[in-house]
């Protein structure tokens, strides 16, 4: 179990955690450096080692987090959403301002850092990773005029926005807005949110398709239709939202992944690319989660007389050796390409189309290396795991869930593949 604990910490400690860009600005380097105190330890437990002997409290309050989670994680279960407490502890640990302008009193975070916040939640819980990797869409908010962000913001920078986006639905053109109605699915957080967005189809004015727009309302105007029965990520409380015949005036509404307000070198990040990721890294924290979990169980008791232990079988050590090898390979391409666009941005550049290409293509390739290996450990622990309750049982079932998402699915890979061959990209890819 040594040998064990040893592999976790290098999980954490190794790969692209080099530090940050000299050109970081100071405030952000305060808050990069927080978020990497949260790189240190994986954990079984919400134990970790500090990379400081003086730990800042935001650090506890992640921690605390964690241990909520662990404590909570089968309420999700049942609920089929993140109870309020746990959201106002991720709000506490920081989740939701780290995409928040820092002149709203947010931390903006770089990228790379979030996801590997995300990550770290994953490991204990598929859906709690999920729900928090959308403090990474207040991103989206800065489309919206700095007026309304500050109205939005007007209670402080700890704002958890959910939108479930599609199908588009047809508004009524009026007097300062718009008159929406419609039926939306899948947004995921949106019992525990501050903000809910829908999206509306609007004319381009010169005879094109209809651009996707984001209409933005506070949440307890948004009816909520409780429907969310799955298989995976149940926790997640994706369920539909639903506005009649809704006055939204123009100051709420802007186009979809439209270019920012806000002169911060987040907001210039590809808001598609970073979609896909924070969903992604969910999988390499189930992943990591799955292989601690089958290791764990190598030397437990045997059902069948005179079997042998899972540890002295040849397939069991060299698929677990292998899952160990795939998710460090997935993830050192997942986060160097992510630190690389940070880099990029933080020199004043825009982030070129080939390295956005491989973000998205990292992302994807992230998400399915992850449930390969869950999937080959769930394999590999045998008639041990078989029960619903079991924990291995609800890490395999989230992670098909993640390779399900249209930002991750197998078109992405065949996107990437048309670029990288020289043809010209898809509309609205990458």
């Amino acid at each position: 179990m040594i040998f064990i604990q040893i592999l976790r910490n290098m999980h954490w400690k190794n790969g692209p955690d080099r530090g940050f860009s000299p050109s970081t600005p100071i405030s952000n380097n305060i808050a990069n450096r927080k978020a990497a105190m949260y790189l240190s330890q994986g954990f079984s437990t919400p134990q970790r080692l500090h990379a400081s002997d003086n730990p800042s409290p935001q650090d506890a309050e992640f921690d605390a987090l964690l241990a909520l989670i662990i404590e909570q994680r089968q309420q999700f279960q049942e609920l089929r959403h993140i109870p309020r407490d746990v959201i106002a502890q991720m709000k506490k640990a920081g989740i939701f301002r780290s995409a928040t302008p820092s002149r709203f009193g947010g931390t903006p975070m770089a990228p790379h850092l979030f996801l590997r916040m995300i990550e770290r939640i994953g490991v204990v819980d598929g859906s709690a990773a999920w729900v928090a990797a959308f403090g990474s869409a207040n991103t989206y908010l800065a489309a919206l005029p700095v007026e309304t962000q500050a109205m939005i913001y007007a209670d402080g920078p700890d704002q958890v926005y959910a939108g479930g986006l599609y199908p588009l639905s047809k508004a009524t053109r009026t007097d300062g807005g718009w008159r929406i109605s419609g039926r939306w699915r899948f947004a995921s957080g949106c019992k525990g949110a501050d903000w809910i967005g829908v999206g509306i189809a609007v004319d381009d004015g010169a005879g094109g398709p209809p651009i996707a727009h984001m209409a933005v309302c506070p949440a307890d105007e948004v009816e909520i239709i409780d429907n969310w029965q799955v298989m995976g990520m149940q926790g997640t409380g994706s369920h539909d939202t639903q506005l009649k015949d809704k006055f939204v005036a123009d100051e709420w509404i802007c186009a979809r992944a439209a270019p920012a307000r806000i002169d911060e070198p987040l907001y210039r990040y590809p808001p598609l690319a970073f979609q896909a990721e924070v969903h992604a890294a969910c999988n390499l924290g189930l992943a990591r989660g799955a292989l601690d979990l089958a290791a764990e169980m190598s030397g437990g008791a045997k059902l069948m007389p005179g079997a042998s232990r899972l540890a002295d079988r040849g397939y069991f050590r060299s698929s677990l050796a292998e899952g160990e090898a795939k998710l460090r390979s997935a993830r050192l391409f997942f986060y160097e390409t992510a630190e690389q666009a940070w880099q990029v941005l933080q020199a004043g550049d825009d982030v070129p189309l080939e390295l956005n290409t491989l973000l998205r293509l990292s992302a994807t390739h992230a998400a399915h290396i992850g449930a390969e290996v869950i999937q080959t450990c769930f394999r590999i622990v045998g008639m041990g795991a078989v029960q619903s309750t079991h924990r291995m049982q609800q890490i395999l079932r989230d992670s098909l869930v993640v390779t399900q998402h249209a930002a991750l699915n197998d078109v992405t890979l065949e996107q990437a593949g048309a670029l990288l061959a020289g043809l010209p990209p898809t509309p609205g890819f990458p």
